[in-house]
């Protein structure tokens, strides 16, 4: 058997091992998008939470997962992802920048998914300085990090396996539960803190210090292409649009209903806490129906963290396959293009893992015992880096409709050019104002952090623009061939 059989035979034993149905991918990429980290500035902001929400989730999230579902279903752009997207509509340069885009913003979102886990923890051991004290959660979030880098030598089929459990019993649960017990809240006549009417849905002021709290609205709904990589596991590929448009409207659902729960339940001094947020009010909510919430809330606490931890999993996992496929092309030394026995990228995961870990220590000891600050400025480098990469992939799809609307696919978004790219030039315009945004500290950093705030943003954002560009410039080091 010569060395392309045996290639053959062993991609068609992978492709097999990590067959996905349609109810795993929805669970891995829901577990992507899904979470509860943003419901407490969510529920914050009142009830415009209600405007910033139809607004992210329906005039942004959605078109942008039927773009993705699009480029996704055109023959041979099924592998890769947003790199094959992009690399085919505006070159391999841009296609090489997206995907690093794409792949570099978890190392900084990583922190916050960790932030929520620690602070569930010191809620549930009744422990407040395992989330106050830098030491202690740096040390913690190693513990957390490098164990799931582990795990993730078991496959994509496992992987998928774990995420659907996690999904469900850690981020489901907890907002199912969240929402009934809402609705019993209501039910009893219990006060709530605001009203919703059509004067105050809408935002009063268009300034940049009122429009900031859109900033965790846009992040929430981000993540719903990054799976896209896995397509070519699917045992229906076509399948792939509607479980998209499926986690959209899951999405918007839990958000919506999650952070009416918490910002009509709980008075706005209850919640502040943005780290330990979700689980604590749930507690005040619950001892209001005349349940015990101080000891259901430590249950939640566990719930959530190992929700968040499947979600762990999962972005160390998506991204990195899109990645993998551009170090075989050469764009990373060789020495990347090495996969385990199950077609896991370990040298790439273990790579991403220790940039999450430089990124911990910058933000985790900059932030010093505020880790309401460490989560803000965390989310918000996140979004920064994700956003850039969307505005390419924005420009990426108009380009497609421009000049390839030939190509043969088997899912369009619209068949009509006109109206995809009108479509597509809104959301970009509501990319660009969500990108300027996430430089304009919130209102509750403190006043000596502000600057701090603007310098970190500052030096993350001029790093993950020059970097890929030096990695690029020197790809024909390593291995690249000219085209």
């Amino acid at each position: 058997m010569d060395n392309t059989a045996v290639e053959d035979n062993e991609l068609s034993q992978n492709i097999k091992y990590n067959r996905l149905t349609g109810l795993k991918l929805f669970a891995m990429t829901s577990s992507m998008v899904i979470s509860v980290s943003e419901l407490v500035p969510f529920g914050k902001t009142g009830p415009t939470a209600i405007f910033y929400l139809l607004l992210a989730g329906l005039i942004w999230f959605i078109p942008i997962t039927k773009m993705a579902g699009e480029m996704a279903s055109i023959d041979g752009w099924n592998k890769g992802g947003i790199f094959t997207w992009v690399k085919e509509t505006l070159g391999e340069k841009t296609g090489w920048t997206a995907l690093f885009y794409q792949w570099i913003h978890i190392t900084i979102g990583m922190n916050v998914m960790m932030y929520i886990i620690i602070g569930s923890v010191s809620i549930i051991l009744n422990k407040p300085y395992l989330n106050t004290t830098p030491c202690i959660r740096f040390l913690l979030m190693m513990i957390i990090l490098w164990s799931i880098t582990l795990v993730e030598m078991v496959g994509m089929k496992k992987i998928g396996r774990i995420a659907e459990w996690c999904f469900g019993l850690g981020i489901a649960m907890p907002v199912i539960l969240l929402i009934l017990c809402f609705f019993v809240y209501l039910l009893e006549g219990k006060n709530v803190y605001f009203h919703i009417n059509f004067d105050n849905v809408f935002p009063h002021k268009f300034d940049g210090n009122s429009l900031v709290v859109f900033v965790p609205f846009i992040l929430a709904f981000c993540g719903g292409e990054a799976s896209a990589p896995h397509v070519k596991y699917l045992e229906k590929p076509k399948q792939y649009s509607k479980v998209m448009l499926g986690l959209a409207c899951v999405a918007i659902c839990f958000d919506l209903l999650g952070s009416m729960a918490i910002g009509m339940t709980v008075p706005k001094e209850l919640h502040t806490n943005n780290v330990t947020g979700f689980v604590e009010t749930f507690g005040h909510m619950l001892n209001s129906i005349n349940l015990p919430g101080d000891l259901l809330m430590k249950i939640i606490g566990a719930l959530l963290a190992c929700g968040i931890i499947g979600q762990l999993g999962n972005w160390l996992a998506g991204p990195s396959q899109g990645m993998f496929e551009a170090a075989k092309e050469g764009y990373l030394p060789a020495f990347f293009t090495k996969s385990t026995k199950r077609d896991v990228p370990m040298r790439l995961i273990v790579l991403q893992s220790l940039i999450v870990t430089l990124g911990a220590i910058a933000v985790t000891f900059t932030s010093g015992t505020n880790a309401n600050f460490a989560f803000d400025v965390s989310m918000a480098a996140t979004t920064v880096q994700y956003l850039m990469m969307y505005i390419i992939l924005l420009i990426s799809y108009i380009v497609l409709k421009l000049r390839h609307a030939k190509l043969p696919r088997t899912y369009y978004m619209t068949t009509s050019p006109i109206k995809g790219i009108g479509i597509a030039l809104v959301a970009l315009c509501i990319t660009l104002i969500a990108f300027v945004l996430t430089f304009i500290p919130t209102r509750e950093t403190p006043e000596h952090l502000r600057n701090m705030y603007v310098l970190i943003m500052l030096i993350m954002c001029a790093i993950v623009t020059i970097l890929p560009l030096i990695v690029y410039h020197f790809r024909y080091l390593y291995g690249k061939k000219r085209l």
